[in-house]
Order: structure tokens, then C-alpha cells, then sequence
């Protein structure tokens, strides 16, 4: 009789295994961190012997669950910013609270929270992505779970790197230090396409196949990112990335809920593994991924949570259930991804999707002792049904909770018995999290309160304290007064014709400015479009001066890229009106008396019968030099032809005000 340390007797036994091997009564030996054998229990008990033999008292014995894709340290921003679009929710509040609080200390506490969270609900593995992996995963380890834990890189700086290259030597120095970890798989993980350059994607995968190590990413997840990547590739995601050489390593595809089925085949063919998100995509509307098509293909296709911060919890009891639910009811079929198979893709399916498949996700000899205690003899849960086998995994799937969890042993070592924690101290944790949450809450307070607050959170904000000498006239034929401006004695440096489309956001208190977002069309000499950009500018209240025609008009201005749309600036600012300008605009830089000047000559097509204007305009930084170019101003209107009676300081947005009034 052959001795192992540990006999787990009288259970019902899920192997989850390729022929999904039952046992009741079963039984599994154990020795050291790994599995011996697994069958009924009469056959264990002449076979094995042990000087530790546990009861199971009926309950069900099966793989620990495994989470396919999270972002665990995410659990210190749970509810920190819900019923948002993804693009509002992660540019807008996620990562500029990331940039301002995410630390090696926060993410220990994080994924702490995170491990105690899921080793309740019988997770005793997880694909995490996120940064300062490093630390993620000693804290994993210490928690005693089983993580593939995944080193963030992007395009701009993160809370743990400035450049994609300082984020690829960390990474370097992460994997060397975790592999071969029996607890821990490094793991690289370019973001996503839209955070990535082909560099940063090629480089990764280089990264990945030199140390043999997954690579973790998200695919397709929502229709923008599809459409933007057609429209800038002139391909779908899955090929772009394929083209990167990002398949030539071990690919962990989150999401891919916007894929068609020759991206399926090609996933297939590399050995790629999916990571289905349910409630994550249905709280932000990515929409729902084709799981069934996946697995007709072949696909490997686990189950994540995602985020703390976008489901919002870590329970894959919960995503399990709605995995089966999502697939019957976007098919119409109620035969769709029956329960057995929504389990398999939370246990040896998913570990086959992580590519640790090897190791866990099923109860076979030779694998690492991942399981869990469940108790099915509860009110919610019975009576039980024995005439067909797949009465067992209905009852998991659909009726049980992740609180019916009461044990859960991870590499051979009990990480919780009888509901209680032995690895993380529950209170400490939870009170650490409050301190985090009144730090952030004051600085999302602070921030709300001030649309420059908000727009220098999002990223490339600039200031530019702008005086300008402006102003306008009315006119009567645009055409003519371009004719005068290239008639004129002044040297032109520059020509260029715009369409110009304006939204100005304006808020309760007018001291916070106007936020103006712009769209400039860019017009060749046959009236083609040549180009498009997008601005966003935050204008100070206006301070006029005293000078002669009204020509002096100081405004703050703050400058940042525009690469959000509309919609999101909408959302993420909260207006409460908004003023549209439309024109098309002539625009000249000219030298006239050795002093640079704009000269616009503009059509104003919204608000309707305003007219056409002509705009001279120039930058100042001194009473002096304001008093000179007031009057060069003067003298410019006059030599163009236009009548200085008719001059005006307003803006156009002020004059599309008074017509709203």
C-alpha cells in the first residue's frame, strides 16, 4: 500500500478531466503539492494510506476555479466610477486616478483584497494584468494562490514606467525573477492595439518566445476598437496583430467579443486562448462575445471577471452562471454551452486558455493539488436529482454560490478550511482599503470641482497664458477680402483654408471658462479635404481692455490633444449647455511692419445670419507691445478695405450666445 500525505474521502468528485470522470463516493490522494491518484473511494482506501484522512462529509470536490482575466490591485477601485463607456470610464477616471495613487503599495494591498476575495469564492488561479507586476505577484504568492501574472505595456507612461522601454526592462527583470516560480508564470501583456505601437507588440512577443512565457492582451473588445483599427490598418484586429508577430508566443486573448469566425480559425491554428468576460462586457456594452462559434472552431475559451473596477466583483460563480445564460439567450438555443461545458471553461479550459493547462484546472495524477470544497446540501441548492450525470454540474452552474465554498487547498497547502482564511488577515485588509478610498474620493472631490482639473487629469494639457490683440469687422464678400490680403504689401508666410466646427461646453460657473472642442477640416486648392485635426482648448473668462477699435482681448487658454471623440468630452464634463460655431475660414500668417500677424477672412455658417467676418489677430505679452500692434491692427483693416466703424471685440461664441438668448 503506497503512502501519500493527505486521503480526501467521501466527496463527490468533479475531475473535470477530457472524460469528465465522476466519482460518489470519490476520493483523492495527495502528496506534497501535487495529485496522486483520483476514483472511488473504495479503490483509494486499498490502494493509498495516510496518517491524514479528511471526511468530505458528502460535499463536492472539484478543480479550484480559474479566473482567465483580472486586474486584481483594481479591487481599491471598486465603485470608484460605474455607468460609464468604457473610453470615459478608463481614460477619464481609471487612469488618471492610476497616474496619482497606483504604487507597489497599492497593489499589494489590491491584490491582497483580491486573493481573500477569490479563494472564498474557489478561485485558486488567476491571469492577472496590470502594473508593478513584480509586486503582484510576491503578494500572490504570499496569499498562496496560483497566478499568471501579466507586466502591463503601453505606449505612454504608466504608474510603474515612463517609456515602453523602461516598462520592457522591468518586465525583463520580472520574468528572470518569477520563472519557475511553482506558484507564479511571469507573463508579458501589451494592452491592447489602441495603447500599443507595432514596435511595443513586436517587441513583447520577442520578449515572450525568449523566455517561453504567455502573453497576455486584450483583443477586440469593443466595436471602436475594431472599426478604428479597420479604418487605420485596413484590416481587422486579429490579422494587424498577426501581422506584428504577436501569435509567434503564447497568446492570451481577453475579450475578443467583436471577432469573426476566420479570426477564430487563426486563433485556433496559433494556440491562442480566449478569456470571455461576461458581466464586464454587459456593464460596459462592449457587447457579447460569440463564445459558442469560438468553441465550435476549437478554441480554447475560459472565463474572467476582469477588473474589480468594471464587474464588480471576483466572483466566478457569478460569471460561470452568466457565461451558460449569455450564450442560451443570444442564440435562442437553450441547449447552447450547457452546464458542463460553462464549468470546463472555468476550470481545465481555462487553464488550457492561461497555458498552464499543464499543471491545474483538472483532478488528474500529476497535477498540483487545485481544489475546492463545495456544499450542495443546502436550501437553495435541493433537492438532488441523481438519474443523469449532468445533474451535478447543473447544480453548480445554476444554482450554487460562492459562498457554499468552504475549503480550498492550492498546491497541496489549505489556504482556507471551514471558511476561514489562513493565509491574509480579512480586518487588516479592510481597513487599509478604507484609507485608500478617503484619499481618492477627496482627490476625485477636488477634481470634479474644476474643468482644468479634469482636462489635465486625461493627459496633454499645456498651458499657454495668451494676450491677444483681435479684432473684427463685418463684411460683406469673403472672396474679396482674400483677394485684398494677397494684393496687399504685407509678405505671406503662410496660406491655409479650414472648415472649422466648434463645441463649446459651458458650465454653471463661469469663472471655470468654456471648453471649446474643434474640428478642423483641412481644404486643398480644389476644395478637397487634405487632412483633419481635433483640439480641445479651456478659454479663461475674457478681460477687455481700453484700446482704441476694441482691439484687445485677454483669455487664459489651456491646450491638449483631442484623441477622444466628442461623445466621450460630453460625458466625461458635463456641460450643462453647449454652443455650436461652424465657418469656413481663410487663414493667412502675414509680416507687416516686421510684425507677424493672422488675418482671418471667415464665413460664419452656424448659427445662421451672422455673416462673414474679417479677423485680425496677434499674439502679446506686454502693455507696450499691445499698444504698438493695436494700432498696426488699425492700420491692416483700413489698408484691407474694411471700415473700422465697424469694428467688434466679441468672440464668436459670444455672439452665438446673445442669438440663444
Amino acid at each position: 500500500m503506497e503512502n501519500v500525505d493527505l486521503l480526501l474521502t467521501n466527496a463527490i468528485v468533479l475531475t473535470m478531466d477530457e472524460q469528465m470522470h465522476q466519482y460518489e463516493p470519490g476520493a483523492v490522494a495527495v502528496r506534497g503539492d501535487s495529485i496522486v491518484a483520483v476514483g472511488p473511494e473504495t479503490d483509494l482506501l486499498a490502494n493509498y494510506s495516510s496518517a491524514v484522512k479528511i471526511d468530505c462529509g458528502g460535499k463536492l470536490l472539484m478543480p479550484g476555479l480559474v479566473n482567465a482575466h483580472t486586474h486584481v490591485p483594481m479591487t481599491l477601485l471598486r465603485g470608484l466610477a460605474d455607468d460609464l463607456r468604457l473610453d470615459v470610464w478608463l481614460q477619464g477616471y481609471m487612469m488618471p486616478v492610476e497616474r496619482e495613487y497606483v504604487s507597489p503599495d497599492f497593489v499589494r494591498l489590491g491584490t491582497k483584497l483580491a486573493c481573500a476575495e477569490m479563494i472564498r469564492s474557489g478561485v485558486t488561479s488567476f491571469a492577472d494584468m496590470y502594473y508593478f507586476e513584480d509586486d503582484i505577484a510576491d503578494a500572490t504568492a504570499e496569499a498562496g494562490m496560483r497566478a499568471v501574472c501579466s507586466q502591463s505595456i503601453m505606449k505612454f507612461p504608466t504608474p510603474d514606467a515612463q517609456s515602453y522601454e523602461e516598462s520592457l526592462a522591468y518586465c525583463r527583470d520580472f520574468i528572470q525573477r518569477w520563472k519557475g516560480h511553482p506558484l507564479i508564470v511571469p507573463s508579458i501583456a501589451p494592452h491592447a492595439v489602441y495603447t500599443c505601437t507595432p514596435e511595443i507588440l513586436r517587441a513583447s512577443a520577442e520578449l515572450a518566445v525568449e523566455y517561453d512565457i504567455p502573453l497576455h492582451t486584450h483583443i477586440s473588445e469593443t466595436a471602436l476598437e475594431v472599426e478604428n483599427v479597420r479604418r487605420e490598418q485596413g484590416m481587422p484586429v486579429v490579422p494587424y496583430i498577426k501581422k506584428m508577430d504577436l501569435f509567434e508566443a503564447k497568446v492570451l486573448a481577453a475579450h475578443c467579443v467583436h471577432i469573426d469566425e476566420g479570426e477564430m480559425r487563426t486563433l485556433k491554428h496559433v494556440g491562442a486562448g480566449v478569456a470571455h468576460n461576461p458581466s464586464s462586457n454587459l456593464k460596459l456594452a462592449s457587447g457579447i462575445a460569440p463564445v459558442k462559434k469560438m468553441l465550435d472552431q476549437g478554441l480554447n475559451v475560459g472565463i474572467g471577471t476582469d477588473g474589480p473596477a468594471s464587474n464588480n466583483d471576483l466572483d466566478m460563480f457569478e460569471e460561470v452562471r452568466l457565461a451558460a445564460f449569455l450564450a442560451k439567450g443570444s442564440s435562442g438555443d437553450p441547449t447552447a454551452l450547457p452546464a458542463s461545458t460553462a464549468l470546463l471553461m472555468a476550470t481545465r479550459m481555462g487553464a488550457q486558455a492561461m497555458h498552464i493547462g499543464n499543471i491545474t484546472g483538472s483532478l488528474q495524477p500529476g497535477k498540483r493539488a487545485d481544489l475546492i470544497l463545495v456544499e450542495i446540501d443546502l436550501l437553495h441548492n435541493s433537492p438532488r436529482f441523481r438519474r443523469h450525470p449532468q445533474g451535478t454540474y447543473a447544480q453548480v452552474v445554476y444554482a450554487s454560490k460562492s459562498t457554499d465554498v468552504s475549503d480550498v487547498m492550492i498546491n497541496g497547502r489549505w489556504v482556507m478550511r471551514n471558511r476561514e482564511l489562513l493565509t491574509l488577515d480579512e480586518k487588516a485588509l479592510l481597513f487599509a482599503s478604507r484609507d485608500y478610498a478617503q484619499r481618492i474620493d477627496a482627490f476625485l472631490i477636488q477634481r470634479e470641482q474644476s474643468v482644468l482639473s479634469k482636462l489635465i487629469a486625461i493627459g496633454g494639457a499645456t498651458e499657454e497664458e495668451s494676450f491677444e490683440v483681435q479684432v473684427k469687422v463685418r463684411i460683406d464678400n469673403p472672396d474679396k477680402f482674400v483677394q485684398a490680403v494677397e494684393a496687399a504689401p504685407v509678405e505671406i508666410v503662410r496660406r491655409r483654408h479650414y472648415r472649422q466646427y466648434d463645441t463649446y461646453f459651458c458650465f454653471s460657473d463661469p469663472e471655470q471658462g468654456m471648453l471649446r472642442y474643434r474640428e478642423d477640416t483641412f481644404v486643398g486648392d480644389q476644395g478637397e479635404i487634405t487632412g483633419v485635426r481635433s483640439r480641445l482648448t479651456l478659454i479663461g473668462v475674457a478681460i477687455e481692455r481700453s484700446y482704441p477699435k476694441k482691439v484687445l482681448l485677454s483669455r487664459s487658454r489651456f491646450l491638449a490633444p483631442a484623441t477622444q471623440s466628442l461623445r466621450f468630452y460630453r460625458e466625461y464634463f458635463k456641460p450643462i449647455y453647449e454652443l455650436e460655431v461652424e465657418k469656413e475660414r481663410r487663414r493667412f500668417l502675414v509680416s507687416y511692419k516686421e510684425t507677424e500677424f493672422f488675418i482671418n477672412v471667415d464665413q460664419i455658417e452656424k448659427p445662421t445670419g451672422l455673416g462673414a467676418f474679417l479677423e485680425i489677430k496677434s499674439r502679446t505679452w506686454s502693455r507696450a507691445d499691445a499698444d504698438l500692434k493695436s494700432k498696426l491692427v488699425a492700420e491692416l483693416i483700413v489698408l484691407l478695405g474694411a471700415s473700422l466703424s465697424d469694428a467688434l471685440s466679441e468672440d464668436y461664441v459670444d455672439m452665438a450666445r446673445q442669438g440663444n438668448k
